[in-house]
């Protein structure tokens, strides 16, 4: 299927700025939805696509900081690129700190903005990928059975077949069968692709069995 288009949210209480920005993201082909304040951009649903958020420092209500520490508080991960036309050492660095993209000062190249725009598009991607492969894998793991999931605990720790046989007080046969099974459907091609799955899942053995 194809990947849905990615959208830039701007947020900026200054009509003409909105404007500006829009026709410049669009011109980049890129979808763009504008807001006047933090509090409208709030009320809008999450965003099911990559986005990145165009957001100014100050604004009426709640300012582009604010937001920015809101949205952390509702888990609502769209990297933001700050833009701002009273830009300060101090406010540059909080926003960083709390994983701003970039922070730009007015007046800045449209050049500057795009490419801080597809970095942070790039970045939610890579975010959006990972947390689908992370939920795809979890969902293999749930479907093991508990005595499937003690074989691969143990298997991934480095034991060997009769070894995982005598912790589990059953016969290497047995254990060669849920490995089998556990590698199926893990839809892992091997015993490293399984290691690797393990560590994602921070899947460890179990030192008190």
């Amino acid at each position: 299927m194809p990947e849905p288009a990615a959208t830039v949210f701007v947020v900026d209480d200054d009509a003409s700025v909105r404007a500006a920005l829009a026709a410049l993201i669009r011109s980049a082909g890129l979808k763009v939805e504008t807001f006047a304040s933090a509090r409208e951009f709030l009320a809008r649903a999450p965003a099911g696509v990559p986005s990145c958020l165009v957001l100014d420092l100050r604004l009426p209500g709640l300012s582009g900081l604010d937001l920015q520490s809101r949205m952390g508080e509702l888990n609502l991960e769209i990297p933001i690129v700050f833009i701002t036309g009273h830009g300060d050492i101090p406010s540059s660095v909080r926003a960083m700190k709390a994983g701003a993209v970039e922070f730009l000062t007015k007046p800045f190249l449209d050049g500057d903005l795009l490419d801080a725009i597809a970095q942070a598009i790039e970045r939610d991607r890579a975010a959006r990928l990972r947390q689908t492969e992370m939920g795809e894998l979890t969902a293999r793991y749930a479907s093991l059975t508990p005595r499937e999931r003690e074989v691969m605990e143990r298997v991934v720790s480095g034991l060997l077949n009769k070894q995982v046989a005598a912790e589990l007080g059953t016969s290497v046969v047995t254990v060669k069968v849920h490995r089998g099974q556990v590698m199926h459907k893990m839809r892992a091609g091997s015993l490293a692709d399984l290691v690797r799955m393990a560590e994602k899942l921070g899947i460890r053995r179990d030192d008190k069995a």
